[in-house]
């Protein structure tokens, strides 16, 4: 190679190093001076939801709304692992989204998370964790994504003290900025038939939902799980009977008894 493009490639190297040092110190300029970072965009799995499920998707928001201006940060748990509370979180989030309402979704369950499976492309490098162990900023936990309104907060590293981090003042100082920077927090967290989590976070929030699956809860550890809520002191808003086999018998009558009502209704003259 000859000394002039050897002097170019060292120029070139050059340059590149110059530029990334400028891009480090403008970040810390703009943090110093508390200027708001672009947050990491995050792509979500997008997928069409049955159109039952998106029907009673929007009876869940709208009755939320109906409970009144003052339910903002919505905790839902369950009473088991499996019975899809992570799921039903995610798109109750995007459904309020479309409301054109600013939505954060935390995942609160910080002992097995499953949002990273939600994500195609992107990569959660700090969350929910980093932020109560003080090694992150809370906006800087927080992720875009490409849908309008729709912010996450992963759980980030497994912890081995969930319910004291949790439990701790950071915890419940991250609710109350939530609460200035966003329409509605929805906090997704560990099955509280199983740990405690759900009952530490509660008393920050304004409301519960309880993720049920059709014919695998026994009746007695639903109510057990109620108590717990009731306990403390967070209003329950109501239960969602997830995964529901609409062709069983237990629900075959009451399907054909309403589809016949649904059918008179807008067949009447009303």
């Amino acid at each position: 190679m000859s000394p002039e493009r050897q002097m170019g490639k060292r120029k070139d190297c050059v340059c590149t190093e110059l530029a990334l040092l400028l891009q480090k110190l403008a970040w810390k300029i703009k943090k110093r001076l508390g200027e708001t970072l672009p947050m990491e965009q995050i792509v979500l799995k997008q997928h069409e939801l049955p159109y039952e499920v998106a029907e009673q998707l929007k009876t869940l928001r709208t009755n939320i709304r109906f409970c009144g201006d003052d339910k903002r940060v919505i905790l839902i748990t369950s009473c088991l692992s499996g019975e899809g509370k992570s799921t039903m979180s995610l798109e109750l989030t995007r459904s309020l989204a479309e409301l054109d309402k600013r939505v954060l979704l935390i995942d609160c369950d910080l002992r097995k998370s499953i949002l990273q499976k939600h994500v195609i492309r992107g990569k959660f490098t700090e969350g929910l964790t980093h932020f109560l162990a003080g090694q992150c900023s809370a906006d800087d936990a927080v992720y875009q994504t490409e849908e309008d309104g729709v912010y996450l907060m992963p759980a980030g590293a497994i912890p081995p003290n969930p319910s004291e981090l949790l439990s701790s003042d950071r915890m419940a100082r991250l609710i109350a900025m939530s609460r200035k920077s966003y329409d509605y927090v929805i906090a997704d967290c560990a099955p509280l038939g199983m740990v405690v989590d759900a009952a530490v976070i509660a008393p920050f929030c304004d409301g519960v939902v309880l993720v049920i699956e059709a014919g695998n809860i026994p009746y007695g550890l639903a109510q057990e799980v109620a108590q717990k809520l009731k306990n403390t002191h967070c209003p329950i808003l109501g239960a969602v009977l997830n995964k529901v086999d609409r062709e069983s018998k237990k629900y075959y009558k009451y399907g054909k008894y309403y589809n016949k009502r649904y059918e008179e209704y807008y067949q009447g003259d009303h």
